[in-house]
């Protein structure tokens, strides 16, 4: 049998701030937690799982919650590469220094 996973401590509390955002989300359109797992297809014990950092939660069921709050395109933007700022500078790392037009070979017909 496997070994569960556990995820670095970084990740663990970006989970439960994830959580807690969620919550303040469903708080704020004052919808009860059994109307959000309803509208997830989901129980009540699992979006009480999400909101508390529940990292065994499915990544699907939490898409289903924040859809349930009308958050879902925010999931869709977390690895964007507009947004991967150490992508885009090693990127930009990687660029040539200068540009050139390759000369044509004597010789070589084109076209």
């Amino acid at each position: 049998m496997p070994t569960p996973h556990q995820p670095p401590p970084a990740a663990r509390r970006a989970l439960r701030k994830l959580g807690a955002d969620i919550r303040d989300a469903r708080l704020r359109r004052r919808l009860p937690m059994a109307l959000v797992a309803q509208r997830a297809a989901t129980s009540r014990p699992t979006v009480a799982r999400i909101e508390r950092g529940d990292f065994s939660v499915s990544i699907g069921i939490v898409a289903a919650v924040l859809q349930a709050l009308n958050l879902l395109p925010h999931l869709a933007d977390a690895a964007d590469p507009a947004h991967d700022e150490l992508g885009l500078e090693i990127a930009r790392d990687e660029l040539p220094k200068r540009a050139h037009v390759p000369r044509s070979r004597p010789g070589r017909v084109d076209g």
